[in-house]
């Protein structure tokens, strides 16, 4: 039985995951293979936000608006389109289910204190929430919307990333990545798929990295503080994307298995 339909079939209940790491730590890999290991829904706030204003929603006119005008768009409208997006899935309670259709915004409160609305707990309800939140304040604003019930910290160590960052080349064009220590181009310079030549980034110099590496830091503790308070903060460490999966893997089978 393959690694993807073992663990598939040992996925008992909701798995909403979020994934937390410095530029550089091997997120996109982890995303992936998590994706394909569980079979979990990607959940892109920047692919909604997209979608949302090329379909011309209410909440996409919103967002333009804001962006045409130079600013950024806000973690309430943000939240909203994630939580629209899980709520046409099934997968949470809509706000109107809870308040005989009225659309409200912020935290909910009922005799007792406020309340979160109830999230599917159907394995097939897994996702894995990419690109939101990035600071405190978006993580408590998801948190009136939605529970998240794993944020998984990638602690790689920062040697070891700006080592990554050296010898990094991509594909513009694709995105693609490459690296001159374990995932080298066929051929010196050129992408594997379309011949075209290799670049690296501007910022992609040790010097510009390392001021990276110090600003995510003090914006995410926080975030990290906060998670680790709400009790589903979980910390892997390891220097390589193979050191770090299977006890990711194994993590969530432990939790969601």
């Amino acid at each position: 039985m393959s690694t993807s339909t073992r663990n598939l079939s040992k996925l008992k209940k909701a798995a909403r995951i979020i994934l937390v790491g410095p530029p550089g730590c091997g997120k996109g890999t982890q995303s992936g293979r998590l994706l394909d290991h569980f079979k979990l829904t990607p959940i892109s706030s920047g692919d909604l936000l997209r979608e949302n204003v090329r379909n011309r929603t209410p909440l996409g006119i919103q967002a333009e608006t804001v962006m045409r005008s130079g600013g950024l768009v806000q973690d309430s409208l943000m939240v909203k389109l994630i939580v629209g997006e899980l709520s046409k899935r099934g997968w949470v309670e809509t706000r109107g289910n809870l308040t005989s259709g009225i659309c409200l915004t912020g935290p909910l409160s009922i005799i007792g204190g406020p309340i979160t609305p109830r999230a599917s707990d159907s394995p097939t309800a897994s996702f894995l929430l990419d690109g939101f939140p990035r600071t405190k304040n978006q993580a408590q604003s998801l948190d009136s919307e939605v529970a998240m019930n794993l944020v998984v910290n990638l602690n790689v160590p920062h040697d070891v990333i700006l080592d990554r960052i050296a010898n990094r080349l991509v594909h513009e064009p694709s995105g693609r990545i490459y690296n001159m220590t374990w995932n080298k181009p066929k051929n010196p310079g050129v992408d594997d798929v379309t011949g075209e030549p290799l670049t690296r980034r501007p910022d992609d110099s040790p010097e510009t990295f390392s001021k990276r590496l110090k600003s995510y830091a003090e914006v995410t503790e926080p975030l990290l503080e906060h998670y680790d308070r709400a009790g589903v903060l979980w910390t892997v460490s390891g220097s390589t994307s193979d050191e770090i999966t299977p006890q990711l893997d194994a993590e969530i089978l432990k939790r969601f298995g």
